[in-house]
């Protein structure tokens, strides 16, 4: 059975601000998310992270474990755990090309105080058309 994980968090340092750190985070998780059959969508905006990550439960939950022990990463939220029949997402990662627009055309401020519902409405956003 699939799963989908959204969680937010916030950016340590460099992290998510810096387009070499950034570069080097989307190169390890796609190698990663490849060997795990992991897809993802990422978005960072203002220090802040929100991911969307589809899997088999025992990936997801391995996923998870590397994410809540990275030190880039601080106040990790899971906003979304759910079972789900079929992937959104195609991608072992996808980057959020314009954070602005999306969080604006979802009616959230930050990502800082995102909820579930604002979560999966960014998703729905992103993956509209």
């Amino acid at each position: 059975m699939l799963h989908r994980v959204i969680y937010a968090s916030e950016a340590v340092g460099p992290t998510g601000v810096s387009t070499l750190s950034i570069a080097q985070i989307l190169g390890v998780s796609e190698v990663n998310n490849r060997r795990d059959e992991i897809t993802a969508a990422i978005m960072f905006h203002r220090g802040h992270i929100v991911q969307a990550i589809e899997g088999k439960r025992v990936d997801i939950d391995r996923l998870m474990r590397r994410l809540l022990a990275d030190r880039r990463h601080t106040g990790l939220r899971i906003l979304v755990d759910t079972p789900i029949t079929n992937r959104l997402l195609s991608d072992p990662v996808s980057v959020c090309p314009d954070p602005q627009a999306i969080l604006r055309g979802a009616g959230v401020g930050e990502i800082s105080r995102l909820t579930a519902n604002e979560a999966e409405a960014l998703l729905d956003l992103k993956y509209a058309a």
